[in-house]
């Protein structure tokens, strides 16, 4: 849907967040979306400021909630500082491939998951 970035006094982006629908198709109910990526090179406070500005943009445009995971042994120090809050713990997933549809692993099955909400 959009992306937000963090530039530095210079001008240098420095982080960027990626914010889609959500994946979880339940969830994908037209005013919910879901921040999917966020990267930096390590600018302090680079992750808060993004998640912070992923939510006044995604409620600019008109959606009422605001999600993201985090794995199993992250901090979601970012996500607290931005005044999220988790809202259920997700089990590790065996994974998604089945017979009837073959895939791949990308290294994030098996891993106890965080879901978090913007306030």
């Amino acid at each position: 849907m959009f992306a937000v970035g963090a530039a530095d006094e210079r001008g240098t982006l420095r982080a960027v967040a990626i914010v889609g629908r959500p994946v979880a198709r339940h969830l994908d109910d037209g005013a919910t979306l879901e921040v999917t990526r966020t990267a930096s090179d390590g600018a302090r406070n680079a992750n808060s400021l993004l998640y912070g500005a992923a939510w006044r943009a995604a409620k600019a445009l008109g959606y009422r909630r605001l999600i993201t995971y985090t794995q199993d042994g992250e901090s979601g120090a970012s996500l607290r500082g931005a005044g999220w809050r988790v809202i259920a713990s997700r089990p590790p997933r065996a994974g998604w491939h089945t017979p009837a549809r073959p895939r791949a692993g990308h290294g994030n099955d098996h891993v106890t998951r965080l879901l978090w909400e913007a306030l």
